[in-house]
């Protein structure tokens, strides 16, 4: 089925203030994850609604919170999530980090005990569009193999790099894994096998069944052992930038909560004019697309191109849902 966006954004809403989040603050959680599915990120959007509501109540969460400042140097800031709305605390510390950009030429937000944003590509997005290089990373509980382990050490820790561009922004959203848990869990729903290896089973082989890599929590790290190292990497930069926890403490709980994320804006036109970058963009953008094709049926795409797409497909159509998450979400 399909469902409006205006629509979506307004069941939302009246789901979050009934969980306790005040009128502005829910109308923006929820607009965070309506756009998600928008978007085409179903797996972070309207399908993990009802598991964030239950996080909340069973006070995981905390809807009354909102982040403050404990540090600052110059154009860096240090944040103490208290608990909040992963996606409110990540919207707010990109927020900042565009104000310090546009007054440093570079701002940088580091946010301990936060949670989940869900969809990190929501605050790429929020960077492109004010016109602002943006770079944001999170780590998460460990649920991915150091190269070479049997067991889950390291976490897949979303990268978001996000470049404004005048024609369509140019945004990178990946994990450290080959596929992140939630596509993983949507594609089970589904019965189906993942299209690559996704992960280890009990014996260490590499399994394209997703149900076994999200019950191991043992995924595949991008690039093997270069995945495993960025990953490593990552966790250690939001640790120290922070204050906050590690993959590691993350890990002694049995729910995922209280993790770590920085979030770094640059303006790009300090020594270049706009016109200059969207030329150089462009420039880049069109040798790709020249490329030869592999299968006629497939298009060379830059980060974010799809999206752009989808998005409009999905405003014009309305947002696909299953009717039981749909139906799951009324209830709430």
């Amino acid at each position: 089925m399909r469902v409006q966006y205006k629509e979506a954004v307004q069941l939302l809403t009246k789901k979050l203030i009934l969980t306790g989040y005040e009128l502005e603050r829910a109308k923006l959680c929820a607009t965070l994850f309506v756009d998600a599915s928008r978007d085409g990120v179903y797996s972070h959007g309207l399908n993990r609604f009802a598991s964030f509501i239950h996080l909340n109540r069973e006070g995981y969460v905390k809807a009354d919170t909102q982040p403050e400042v404990t540090d600052s140097s110059g154009a860096i800031e240090r944040w103490d999530g208290k608990m909040g709305a992963g996606m409110l605390n990540a919207h707010s510390a990109m927020g900042k980090a565009i104000q310090l950009a546009n007054s440093n030429g570079l701002g940088c937000v580091a946010i301990k005990d936060t949670n989940h944003w869900m969809r990190g590509g929501n605050f790429g997005w929020q960077a492109a569009e004010a016109g602002c290089i943006g770079i944001c990373f999170t780590n998460t509980k460990p649920n991915m193999p150091p190269w070479g382990a049997k067991e889950p050490r390291t976490g897949n820790n979303p990268l978001v790099i996000a470049i404004p561009r005048s024609s369509g922004h140019v945004v990178l959203d990946m994990s450290m894994s080959q596929f992140s848990f939630g596509k993983m869990i949507e594609t089970a729903k589904k019965g189906k096998k993942l299209p690559f290896h996704g992960g280890f089973d009990n014996d260490g082989n590499l399994t394209d069944d997703p149900d076994t890599v999200v019950e191991n929590e043992l995924s595949l790290p991008i690039g093997y052992w270069k995945g495993s190292g960025l990953s490593i990497m990552l966790d250690m930069l939001v640790t120290i930038l922070s204050g906050g926890r590690s993959t590691r403490k993350i890990g002694e709980d049995e729910v995922e909560f209280g993790i770590s994320q920085v979030f770094i804006c640059i303006k790009p036109d300090l020594f270049g004019s706009e016109e200059e970058n969207n030329t150089m963009l462009n420039n880049i953008i069109n040798y790709l697309h020249q490329s030869e094709l592999l299968k006629r049926s497939e298009n060379v795409l830059y980060p974010g191109e799809r999206t752009l797409k989808t998005r409009k497909e999905n405003m014009e159509n309305g947002i696909p849902v299953e009717k039981k998450i749909w139906e799951e979400i009324n209830k709430l």
